[in-house]
């Protein structure tokens, strides 16, 4: 199970309540390093993936697929609010939100598939990795300084944060973007994390659906075979250890950054080997 994720929600959170606490009227509405968003509207915006996370809400018809406008419009819905409103959802449900996903590591029901619209499918014990990111990377990367208006301080990250926001990552990579980022891939590329939340993984290219090949999640702890074949579904295969001859070097931290585009990858991480095979692969990277 993750309860590492768990830990690193719970971590990140406390520490943006910490943040929370400092901000005044006016700071809540500078704007954020996330594009078109203020301060509060990221407070707005995880205060509504807790809430979606504690109450599911009833399906509506028109709203957008595409995972990044629905945010936006869940933002928008609360642009009218007052910030105490804000923060008051905000607080409320993020509570609760914890306390969801700590119900969601016992099993049997922690591996059970869900479904995220717009973003791909995992264990039910892994969405608190989705938790640890979204906090983590709106703390850090849009709320405060250098990057972020802010200009308050935290502690310095170490693995029990980076780490689970990393894997949710690599468990989102082969989903999130569908056949733009697959047909990227066309040999085994080596993504070398270092530093707080340090990891090796191999990402495979699709294997070809009439071909050899084999099933399995898209994190598969398996051994590669000599052919370092691929899923036969049609996607990326990301698979621990280092299986091939190009590598891309990062923190990961950075890999936060540039992984969701935040930053620049050239600015960031460097290529060894061919950086043909790469190129594609970061240029088209985006994960939400």
């Amino acid at each position: 199970m993750t309860r590492a994720g768990l830990v690193s929600a719970r971590l990140s959170s406390g520490q943006l309540a910490d943040i929370v606490d400092l901000v005044d009227d006016a700071q809540w509405e500078l704007p954020s390093a996330c594009a078109g968003w203020r301060v509060i509207d990221v407070l707005a915006h995880l205060g509504a993936l807790a809430h979606e996370a504690v109450e599911s809400p009833a399906p509506q018809p028109g709203l957008p697929t595409d995972r990044e406008r629905y945010h936006d419009l869940r933002v928008d819905e609360r642009r009218g609010w007052t910030h105490a409103e804000v923060l008051h959802e905000w607080r409320v449900f993020t509570s609760a939100q914890l306390e969801v996903l700590e119900a969601a590591q016992e099993p049997p029901r922690a591996a059970d598939p869900v479904e995220v619209p717009g973003l791909g499918t995992y264990p039910r014990h892994l969405l608190a990795n989705t938790m640890a990111f979204n906090v983590l990377c709106h703390l850090r990367r849009d709320l405060l300084a250098p990057d972020g208006p802010l200009p308050f301080t935290v502690p310095a990250e170490n693995d029990a944060l980076v780490a689970p926001a990393v894997e949710f990552m690599l468990a989102g990579l082969p989903q999130m973007q569908g056949p733009e980022l697959t047909a990227t891939v066309t040999e085994p590329l080596v993504l070398e994390l270092t530093g707080p939340g340090a990891t090796t993984v191999t990402v495979l290219p699709a294997a070809r659906q009439d071909g050899p090949g084999q099933d399995g999640p898209e994190q598969d702890v398996g051994q590669v075979g000599p052919r370092q074949e691929g899923r036969r579904d049609g996607t990326l295969t990301v698979r621990p250890g280092a299986e091939g001859a190009t590598r891309i070097v990062s923190t990961a931290s950075d890999f936060i950054a540039w992984g969701t585009t935040r930053k620049p990858w050239r600015d960031l991480c460097r290529v060894v080997g061919d950086p043909s095979a790469a190129t594609p692969f970061l240029d088209r990277l985006d994960i939400i």
